[in-house]
């Protein structure tokens, strides 16, 4: 029986159970997420609010479909299952950027109780650019600086900028299909990267950008007004700025097709130099074969250690993300 309570929890079960418990217990509040991979994400934004009074325990929304998703996560909201005991906790996608244009947007925006990330997804936080360093080195236990992962990602997000507001604008004029994320996404793809030149590939995405960016232009003639007003908006209301745009563009594609792939050459080349460091300062062949046998089972998998990088609770948004749980809570 008590299984299937668990399948079908809401809010009214979680507050029912919290009054049956002694006067002295912590109050449970549930946290609804949508998949595996953003429990632990969650769990890091809700931990500082434990106390002896309270504890969140973060779940799927269903433990016996094995539901996944926003869609799963937000169909809460219309059984009314959300309150006090039992919060939703989503990604952003664009449906923060879209302030209420679509329903999703509006459920999202518009529940006290849904908690959302304002970057696009958590992968877009685990690319936090000035943690990346960091990860590099858990990588590879190699502390030199080789690239600079801040500057590069501020300049690939100003050249994409003037095109992601244009993203923006289609799906706030509801048209789309006309210019979709995957669009987006095709435009601004790095291609090949290396390590000798790494800007070469900002300057080929910068023009990429700008050819689509007239052609837009052209066929929306009229649009100036209204794009640059969305721009104002974005940078001057909801904290997107053309130094930050990789925040808030497709997560899988940041992590995978940008981050994760400099990351691996960034790696590989800091994992040459320790190699040769040992060889060089090894006493006898034996000696050596032992340090980098010892070093390479040392060595971390680089997708990995970005999901667990932590460096994003230095990033605005993540902060944005902890104050509206601390307001949350201060309402109860």
């Amino acid at each position: 029986m008590g299984s299937r309570l668990r399948e079908n929890i809401t809010s009214g079960y979680v507050e029912a159970a919290n009054r049956l418990n002694s006067k002295t217990a912590r109050r449970r509040i549930a946290a609804y997420v949508e998949s595996y991979d953003d429990v632990f994400f969650w769990r890091t934004v809700l931990s500082p609010f434990e106390d002896e009074t309270r504890y969140f325990e973060v779940m799927l929304p269903s433990h016996r479909k094995l539901e996944r998703g926003k869609k799963s996560v937000l169909m809460n909201l219309l059984a009314t299952k959300t309150g006090r005991d039992l919060i939703c906790c989503v990604d952003a996608d664009y449906d923060y950027l879209l302030q209420g244009i679509t329903e999703t947007s509006r459920k999202m925006l518009d529940s006290r109780y849904v908690f959302h990330t304002y970057a696009y997804s958590i992968e877009n936080l685990q690319c936090y650019a000035p943690s990346l360093h960091n990860v590099a080195v858990a990588t590879t236990l190699n502390d030199h600086q080789l690239f600079d992962f801040n500057n590069f990602l501020t300049a690939f997000s100003e050249a994409i900028f003037p095109l992601f507001v244009w993203s923006i604008w289609h799906y706030r004029k509801g048209i789309y299909g006309e210019f979709t994320i995957t669009d987006f996404c095709k435009v601004i793809e790095l291609g090949g990267f290396r390590l000798e030149d790494p800007y070469a590939c900002i300057r080929k995405v910068r023009h990429k950008c700008y050819v689509r960016v007239g052609d837009l232009q052209r066929k929306h003639p009229d649009a100036k007004e209204s794009y640059l007003a969305l721009k104002r908006e974005l940078q001057e209301e909801l904290g997107v700025t053309p130094q930050t745009t990789y925040l808030y563009i497709q997560g899988h594609h940041l992590f995978d097709k940008v981050v994760a792939l400099i990351m691996s050459k960034v790696c590989r080349q800091l994992v040459i130099e320790r190699e040769m460091e040992i060889k060089r300062q090894s006493v006898h062949s034996t000696q050596m074969r032992n340090e980098l046998s010892c070093y390479s089972h040392s060595t971390q998998d680089i997708e990995q250690m970005l999901k667990k990088n932590m460096g994003y609770m230095m990033a605005p948004e993540f902060r944005r993300i902890q104050q509206d749980i601390e307001k949350f809570l201060s309402e109860q």
